[in-house]
């Protein structure tokens, strides 16, 4: 049997009396494109931040390719294979995007910008270009990031999070914040880059339509518990996820 890229098992979370997680199990295999859905306040965003170190666990056990994870801090989790983007794009504002990105690349080569040949640095902006491309952003290379529209914002917060050629790619609602018309597009073009590599994408999504559009598998949370796990067209239809997630939706 393939071990499973990430694997949780009895994960429990709480913050004074709020249960955040409560026993949640769940394997996800390499390949895989899951989308997780629930209210706000469901456990979405916890269980995310105890996948990548950003919040610890008050039991259970996290395994990344078979191995534990649970108690490595983010940097290590993230030179382990795990990379993510936020809700609120974590962006240098003052710097191009091509220069946001150089700074991911050289990071994720373990050097530091400042005092390298010159050489090196060019190399690092190749790949930092060579990004942007996938993502089809090579006109906005040099422009600065506070000039950048939401949209594109986005898009190169998730390039910086490729960076490290993660295993697994998590994203913390990669439509929130783009405009109804940009919103498929962007997926379009997160979904072809990754495609590039071999990361397993894991992203919280409110957006149905999105969920439904690009899911492999969908995760239903709801108080802090799975409440449904299975393919899009039958975790949607499910009767609780209707009641307590979508609302009735579809």
């Amino acid at each position: 049997m393939t071990t499973p890229v990430l694997s949780v098992r009895g994960l429990e979370k709480r913050f004074g009396a709020v249960v955040a997680a409560d026993n949640i199990n769940i394997d996800i295999p390499a390949g895989q494109k899951v989308s997780l859905i629930g209210a706000n306040g469901a456990g979405k965003t916890t269980f995310v931040n105890m996948v990548t170190g950003y919040t610890k666990p008050n039991s259970g056990q996290i395994d990344l390719d078979g191995s534990p994870i649970g108690k490595r801090s983010p940097r290590d989790v993230a030179k382990l294979g795990i990379s993510r983007s936020f809700q609120i794009p974590q962006l240098f504002i003052e710097l191009t995007a091509a220069e946001n990105l150089t700074v991911a690349v050289s990071s994720a080569a373990g050097s530091r910008l400042s005092g390298i040949a010159p050489a090196e640095a060019n190399g690092y902006r190749e790949q930092a270009l060579a990004l942007l491309d996938r993502f089809g952003l090579a006109a906005h290379a040099d422009r600065p990031v506070s000039e950048l529209a939401g949209g594109v914002r986005k898009l190169v917060d998730i390039a910086m999070a490729l960076a490290r050629h993660p295993k697994l790619l998590l994203l913390d609602e990669p439509t929130s914040g783009v405009s109804a018309e940009e919103k498929f597009a962007t997926m379009d073009r997160v979904i072809h880059a990754v495609s590039g590599g071999a990361a397993t994408i894991v992203f919280v999504e409110h957006d149905m339509d999105i969920v439904s559009a690009y899911a492999d598998r969908v995760v239903a949370f709801y108080n802090g518990r799975i409440l449904a796990d299975g393919i899009p067209d039958q975790v949607l239809k499910d009767a609780e996820v209707r009641r307590y997630v979508t609302g009735g939706a579809r």
